[in-house]
Formats: structure tokens, C-alpha cells, sequence
């Protein structure tokens, strides 16, 4: 069995420290590492040996033989949010913020909101989860509505999504608490701060939290792993991820894939590539990262996704930078993977600086960029690479 690599950092914060050694013998589920500030702690998703542990990496060669059905169970706890720091639950929609701090706030008159929007292209995983375990995603928005305080539960979908949203209407007929709110088919529909202004008609100011306004959102399989964390006393080593892109079986699925598993062997459980294909995008076609075969799955690693061979663009390029999309560092290899030449960055003209950090004013309300694009012509771009504007 291929080794798997288990990052240290898989979370906002600074890396976890390993409390493990070279040479130890872990059991799936054993804690590994431990936060060194904000964090969450990470454990083992197979049973093995400690290969190496180096490059913020812990590297276990897996036993041949696994059960995954057992794991070392997390400690009793006092509290749910006790217990949900314990499994290291971090927003698995691929924010990463440590869930224990995120949802151990009160919001008596408040809301809390489970994302199911799934915005990204291409990733289906999450309306799987809807479709085929609503009841445990129920018990854990009860188990988030029970931690906050918060009176009332919605269940945010796209409206598209048809027959998932008369299935969950209907479900939902007997729990009066917990309603379902259909968001428009729009980028980026699962932002935190858009999920608030659709939801709750409140327009958060560019680094307001939603706690500050009565709202907790976490995505739908954050949901899930502390209803697993609760229930099963879990913690988080498996991810649902999809896989698709140019490769053979499209579209697919993967349930509870232990984290650290090497992205190439999924790609292979689907039948290998098509060809000619491009890079390996980690997460999804808008924010995802370029990623290798041997790139692990990680907490919040929503989708492995193979592209076409980038187009071939000589002339020089323009970046138009937006919260919403590519970083400007993604935008730059993508750029240079083309052949282009970068030689002017702009900032999307909705973007604001919040505490050293540019965030958007208005997610999924783009705004005209005639005047941003005038300036990188000025500054000498032929052609502009944009990661998500609509104008």
C-alpha cells in the first residue's frame, strides 16, 4: 500500500506539532499532532508505521490489511464543542477555520445556516451528502442550533437542485425549526457573507463575521464530521471529495476517503486520464490549487479535478484580481503555464483592504471593469486573465 502524508497544517493557522516519533506503530484515528497556536489537532487516518516526519509532514506507511469501519475514538468530553475540537473539525468546504472557535459563540435570536450550496463547478459531493443522509445533516444543524443558542435552522440550496429541494421540503414538514432556503445558481453562492444577504437580508460590511449579526454558517460536511464527532466520538480522517475533469469515469463521488491518501489513486479509481489533459486542480476550478499525483487528500480538499492542456497565449497578459477567484499567485502560474508574460496587476474595483488582507465588497455582485481593464491596456496588457467576473 502507497505511504500516505498527512500535513501538519490543514487549517487557518500555524502548523500542529507531532506528538508521534519515527519508528512509532499508529492506529487509525490515534492523534498525531497538536495545535502549537490556532489550529486543530490531526490524527492518523490508517493503521501504520511513522516513516518520516519532515517538510511539515507526517508520512505513515499504511498496514496492508485496514478496517476502516474501526478507529480510536476520541476522549469523553463535557460539551459538544469539547468534543468537536477533540476530532479537529475544521470547515470542510475548504475554508479550514477550526470549528470548536467558530461555533462556540451564542446567538439567541439568531440562525444557523448550513451551506449546501456547493457553488464551485463540477463538485458534487455535498449534494450527495443532501440527497442520501439528510437525517444526519439534521442531527448535526441540531447539534450546531443546540451549541449557539440558535432558534432557528436553515438549510441553504441552490433552487436548482429541483427534486433535493422538494425531497428536504418535505422532510422538513415535521421539524418546524429548520427550514430550507434556495439560493440563486450564481458565484460564489456558498460565500459565508452571501449566504447571509440571501438568507437573512443582511449585507455584511468587508470583514464583519456573520456571529455579529445572529448568523453561524458551516458547510454541510463540517456538519457531518460533528455529527460523526458526537454520535461516533470520530474524529475528522476521512473527506468526501469529487473527482472529475478529463478523466474516464466523470463526475464521481468519493465518500469518507482517509485523509492523506495520494490524489493520483483516486484518479485511478476512475479509470486514469483522458487524454491529452492538463494540471491537477486541488479543490474547485475557481479557488482550487494546482496539485501532482502524489498531492494528499486533506480536510478540506473538496474536489480533484484534471483540466485541458492550458491554451497556448503569446501576447501580454493583464491580471484582474477578485476575492472570489484565483489568488494573484494562481492567476501568475496560470498566466505563465499559457506562455504568456505578465505585465500589469489590477485589483477588481469592488475589492476593499480589510486588515491588510483585500476582500469584495459585494460577493456575487460584479461590478462593470471597463475602467480596471483600460488601466492594465495602459499598462501594457494585449489580453486580461480574470478568475470569476461576470461582466
Amino acid at each position: 500500500m502507497q505511504k500516505i502524508l498527512i500535513p501538519l497544517k490543514q487549517h487557518v493557522g500555524v502548523p500542529c506539532e507531532p506528538i508521534v516519533e519515527v519508528g512509532d506503530k499508529v492506529l487509525r484515528g490515534q492523534l498525531i499532532a497538536k495545535p502549537a497556536g490556532l489550529g486543530a489537532n490531526v490524527h492518523s487516518s490508517l493503521t501504520g508505521e511513522v516513516v518520516e516526519i519532515s517538510n511539515g509532514n507526517i508520512v505513515i506507511q499504511p498496514d496492508e490489511v485496514q478496517n476502516l469501519n474501526e478507529f480510536v475514538k476520541i476522549p469523553e468530553t463535557s460539551s459538544h464543542v469539547e468534543a468537536i475540537d477533540a476530532a479537529g473539525i475544521v470547515g470542510a468546504g475548504g475554508a479550514g477555520f477550526p470549528t470548536a472557535i467558530k461555533i462556540a459563540c451564542d446567538i439567541p435570536n439568531g440562525v444557523f445556516i448550513a451551506n449546501g450550496a456547493e457553488c464551485e463547478a463540477l463538485l458534487s459531493h455535498n449534494v450527495k451528502q443532501m440527497n442520501e443522509h439528510v437525517e444526519q445533516l439534521l442531527r448535526g444543524m441540531e447539534y450546531c442550533m443546540e451549541i449557539t443558542n440558535a432558534p432557528k435552522g436553515v438549510l441553504a440550496v441552490k433552487g436548482k437542485h429541483k427534486a433535493l429541494v422538494a425531497h428536504l421540503k418535505t422532510i422538513l414538514e415535521d421539524i418546524p425549526n429548520i427550514d430550507v432556503f434556495e439560493l440563486p445558481d450564481i458565484y460564489p453562492a456558498g460565500d459565508e457573507r452571501m449566504i447571509v444577504r440571501e438568507v437573512m437580508n443582511i449585507i455584511l460590511e468587508p470583514g464583519q463575521l456573520p456571529f455579529e449579526v445572529g448568523a453561524v454558517v458551516d458547510n454541510t460536511e463540517t456538519i457531518k464530521r460533528i455529527a460523526e464527532a458526537i454520535e461516533l466520538r470520530k474524529p475528522f480522517i476521512d473527506k468526501d471529495v469529487t473527482v472529475s475533469g478529463r478523466v474516464k469515469q466523470k463526475s464521481t463521488v468519493f465518500v469518507n476517503v482517509p485523509v492523506g491518501i495520494p490524489v493520483g489513486s483516486l484518479i485511478q479509481d476512475v479509470g486514469g486520464y483522458v487524454e491529452p489533459h492538463g494540471e491537477i486542480v486541488l479543490g474547485g476550478p475557481m479557488t482550487g490549487s494546482a496539485g501532482t499525483e502524489n498531492s494528499p487528500v486533506t480536510k478540506t480538499t473538496g474536489g480533484v479535478l484534471v483540466a485541458m492542456p492550458f491554451p497556448q497565449e503569446k501576447r501580454k497578459v493583464g491580471i484582474l484580481i477578485c476575492e472570489c477567484g484565483g489568488s494573484d499567485e494562481r492567476m501568475t502560474h496560470i498566466a505563465e503555464a499559457m506562455g504568456g508574460e505578465v505585465v500589469a496587476r489590477e485589483m477588481c474595483k469592488r475589492m476593499v483592504e480589510v486588515n491588510g488582507r483585500y476582500r469584495c465588497a459585494m460577493p456575487g455582485v460584479c461590478p462593470g471593469q471597463a475602467q480596471t481593464v483600460l488601466a492594465l491596456k495602459k499598462e501594457g496588457a494585449q489580453v486580461v486573465l480574470t478568475g470569476t467576473c461576470s461582466d
